[in-house]
């Protein structure tokens, strides 16, 4: 059934409210997936917080083209599935990863974290880029190692004062 034109503009106005929260885009190619694995991909998506649509390129294109995701238009060709991340820069990107795995037909043509067109090369490098809270968990680590270290290296002294004394005390 075609769309009519109010139902075409209600599509990129959502598109255009999703691209503008995400944080990045991944598109892959799904031609021969069957029903049950689209849903299967569906379900894994909203559990990671990844928002995945099915839509017309023609209609993409005039959603994404004033956003920061303007420059995948070029890659915008074939069936395509859009997954926008929107907790985490890297979660559609890992989800296509995690699903091509098991799924053959799932094929990652275009990615963009918002500074520029990414090729289906770089998908192990942004799937790997860390969520907000790993990242977090990161730099908590970072801060904390040199007072650790210190704290460690002052408690040195009196621990091998302490041992002196107890060699000392077994000599005698």
């Amino acid at each position: 059934m075609a769309l009519g034109l109010a139902a075409k503009k209600e599509i990129v106005a959502e598109i255009s409210d999703i691209a503008s929260q995400a944080l990045s885009v991944a598109v892959a190619e799904y031609r021969g997936m069957e029903v049950g694995e689209l849903t299967a991909l569906r379900t894994q998506a909203r559990e990671q917080g990844v928002y995945l649509k099915v839509i017309r390129n023609t209609l993409a294109k005039r959603a994404l083209e004033d956003s920061k995701f303007a420059d995948i238009n070029s890659a915008l060709t074939g069936p395509l599935i859009y997954g926008f991340s929107i907790e985490a820069p890297g979660g559609a990107a890992r989800l296509f990863k995690d699903f091509s795995k098991e799924n053959k037909k799932l094929n990652v043509t275009a990615l963009s974290i918002g500074s520029g067109l990414l090729g289906p090369e770089k998908l192990d490098a942004v799937a790997s880029l860390p969520t907000r809270d790993e990242a977090l968990a990161k730099l908590l680590a970072t801060f904390k190692a040199p007072i650790g270290k210190f704290v460690q290296t002052i408690n040195e002294v009196p621990s091998k004062f302490v041992r002196v004394l107890a060699a000392i005390k077994d000599e005698k």
